[in-house]
């Protein structure tokens, strides 16, 4: 079995939830799980479907990695956590009825939600019911501003993100930088990043093209960017339409070096792209998961050698998912004997310098984004990524 068929047979095992039939007012609360205590249940909504399908893919099978190994020992409290899935398709009205649903059936908390405007989507539900959205992968700063008690992150901010990439173009004396963005609050972010990076050299983007969500319509954006004549280009994207706009980029004659925010997905990139992927940079807020260069790391190579992996290879996609599932984790054993919702969003702010295997984090009672690490890395045509 090769590896995307390994994905999608492993991506339709997911819980399928029954629909709900009434709102979170009449979710059991804490004190009734107490009582009859089970799993402890994890949510997540992502895109297990459609083009950026690989994202919840791979994130949700890096999360259970993690929770697969706690299980098999016991888990937390004498408790296994259980994380069921529903597919979004990334789109945000197909978040909202999951996450209804979600907290409809009383789970512990959401997690690993992919994607801006899905998680947007979720954010005032999650508040409203008061359930902690732990770990979206998503580094818009409306996730994280004004400060959301019930919002828990473990990746640097998409600002942290374009201000690496624009730090290293000035570096190299470029100056005319376009951007290629999806039209959503997932670009948007980029674009207003880039934006606010470019500006304190006194710079501007010299094109701006777009591409509506879920859609591999690049044509008029990149007509909009290569008539700018930009010496490097900042995509924020997914990884299906960034992929169709390197290679027509390249076979229109553009030279310069493309730059990818984290949420392309690296390895999906590197699918789609092939030999094409030369000369592509992603930035990353993971640590480097394919050599075992740091304990974390370590750790996640030593769970995909795992039965439970079924063969599945490296990638930061994964990684980040296990992270996510190793810091809950953490935050579980520090929340008390009885955890709650409210011990667990206490134990994560009481988690000021919290050493993950190398992967630092640092939260606090008015700061709930535990990483601001980058790395720039560069995709190689033979599909490696270098660092």
């Amino acid at each position: 079995m090769d590896r995307r068929t390994a994905l999608g047979t492993l991506g339709s095992l997911g819980w399928r939830a029954t629909a709900a039939t009434a709102w979170w007012a009449t979710a059991p609360s804490a004190a009734q799980a107490q009582a009859n205590p089970g799993p402890w249940v994890l949510g997540q909504s992502a895109a297990f479907s459609g083009p950026a399908a690989e994202l919840g893919q791979q994130y949700h099978l890096g999360a259970k990695l993690h929770f697969d190994r706690l299980n098999a020992s016991g888990g937390v409290e004498g408790r296994k956590v259980d994380l069921r899935k529903l597919d979004d398709g990334y789109e945000p009205e197909r978040c909202v009825a999951n996450t209804r649903q979600f907290i409809n059936d009383g789970v512990f908390a959401l997690f690993g939600y992919v994607g801006t405007p899905t998680s947007q989507a979720a954010l005032a539900l999650a508040t409203e019911a008061k359930v902690p959205l732990f770990a979206p992968l998503t580094g818009a700063q409306s996730l994280r501003e004004p400060f959301n008690r019930q919002v828990v992150h473990i990746r640097a901010s998409y600002l942290d993100e374009t201000a690496a990439i624009v730090k290293q173009t000035t570096a190299l004396g470029i100056q005319r930088l376009a951007v290629f963005h999806q039209n959503d609050g997932y670009g948007q972010a980029g674009l207003d990043g880039v934006r606010r990076a470019l500006a304190t050299h006194q710079l501007e983007p010299v094109a701006v093209g777009t591409v509506e969500r879920n859609s591999a319509e690049v044509g008029a954006a990149l007509a909009t960017i290569l008539a700018a004549k930009p010496e490097a280009i900042v995509q924020v994207g997914t990884y299906k339409a960034c992929a169709v706009f390197i290679r027509l980029a390249r076979k229109a004659g553009f030279a310069g070096t493309l730059y990818n925010v984290s949420f392309v997905g690296t390895q999906a990139l590197l699918d789609e792209l092939g030999a094409m992927a030369a000369g592509v940079a992603v930035t990353q807020v993971m640590p480097f998961p394919y050599a075992p260069v740091s304990p974390l790391a370590s750790e996640y190579l030593a769970a995909l050698k795992s039965d439970d992996a079924r063969g599945l290879s490296p990638n930061y996609t994964s990684m980040e998912g296990f992270v996510a599932a190793r810091v809950f984790t953490e935050a579980l054993r520090r929340a008390g004997k009885a955890p709650t919702r409210d011990s667990l969003l206490g134990a994560i702010q009481g988690m000021t310098a919290f050493n993950a295997g190398g992967f630092n984090l640092s939260y606090g009672s008015q700061k709930n984004a535990g990483s601001s690490f980058v790395e720039l890395t560069l995709l190689t045509k033979d599909g490696q990524v270098r660092r």
